[in-house]
């Protein structure tokens, strides 16, 4: 994906992997295809709109994709490997990440379910393999060590969890350091109006570690792209499941999309491009980002944002005007 002639960012790299990624990945929990953890939170996507998804993705220098065991139950996996094939995408053409769910199983389950993961993602493997949540039955110690075998075995390429607290994510590191490896990535909520990682020790462990976070709902499921603002029927519209959360947001939202719509106005962008940017570019090469699309369009224009890059001084503004 490097031939792109107008892209103006760099793919940087993911933990201590080497391995390259764009700052902005595509999420697919939306190509769930209503199933699984999906009910009541996103509608029906059919196939030839995700494939139209993946597509604007890969076109605009998206070379990662980062979907879950949770969504759908193989459904988003299955979704995501059949638009990457009617992209004309080959195995290794583009990095997949997936996560296994820890609810009730022991960790030796990571390998056994893991060639479950590989068949919904046939033909392509899955680079990242992450612990959705820390979970209650599994030590992490023994999820490290069955992820460190398969990462021995050459069946995965990289190690990754998701929702671990600073100490959880130091017992990992500390385990893979064991076996000579790295923990590579902790997938974490980050946005303008959630900067807990800033204050709990997250955001400075992985800096210390050199370890990749990956921010989870960076518009704060659209709260950010002002759309709730400018048309308040559209919350009647969510699923019942968001709507509570949704309204919460907005209550605290105002002077941050206020702010937000004076900086986009500078780069003749539009808010969720400049909430997007902030979280790519705010902590250096710290944190990439996952953003979802439930449209083509949406998918084209989350693109923009890897083009802007913000000052200090507009960080900084966006900073006093948001909180944890």
């Amino acid at each position: 994906m490097d031939n792109i002639l107008d892209k103006k960012w760099a793919y940087r790299e993911l933990g201590q992997t080497g391995i390259g990624l764009s700052p902005l990945g595509l999420g697919s929990w939306q190509f769930s295809r209503g199933k699984g953890a999906a009910i009541g939170v996103w509608g029906m996507l059919n196939q030839a709109k995700v494939n139209e998804i993946v597509l604007n993705s890969l076109a605009g220098g998206i070379n990662w994709f980062d979907t879950a065991e949770a969504y759908g139950m193989g459904q988003s996996e299955e979704s995501l490997a059949e638009a990457l094939k009617q992209a004309g995408i080959r195995p290794g053409e583009c990095f997949i990440a997936t996560k296994w769910q820890p609810t009730m199983r022991s960790a030796s389950s990571l390998k056994t379910l893991l060639p479950i993961r590989e068949g919904f993602l046939s033909p392509y493997k899955v680079d990242l393999y992450q612990v959705h949540f820390p979970g209650l039955f599994a030590s992490i110690d023994a999820q490290m060590d069955n992820m460190a075998a398969l990462y021995k075995e050459g069946r995965i390429r990289a190690i990754g969890v998701s929702n671990f607290n600073a100490s959880q994510m130091r017992i990992a590191q500390k385990r893979l350091n064991k076996h000579g490896l790295s923990l590579a990535s902790n997938q974490v909520k980050y946005n303008l109006l959630d900067r807990q990682i800033e204050t709990n020790g997250v955001l400075e462990t992985a800096r210390e570690l050199g370890i990749s976070l990956i921010a989870y709902s960076p518009l704060a499921m659209g709260v950010l792209s002002g759309k709730y603002q400018r048309n308040p029927e559209y919350l009647e519209m969510v699923p019942f499941i968001r709507r509570k959360t949704i309204r919460r947001a907005l209550e605290k939202s105002m002077p941050v999309i206020a702010k937000l719509s004076e900086i986009s106005a500078r780069y003749n962008a539009d808010i969720a491009q400049v909430a997007l940017a902030w979280v790519i570019y705010g902590q250096g090469d710290t944190v990439f980002a996952l953003a979802g699309a439930s449209t083509p369009v949406q998918a084209r224009e989350n693109l923009r944002a890897l083009d802007i890059k913000l000052t200090a001084a507009e960080i900084a503004e966006l900073n006093s005007v948001s909180g944890s």
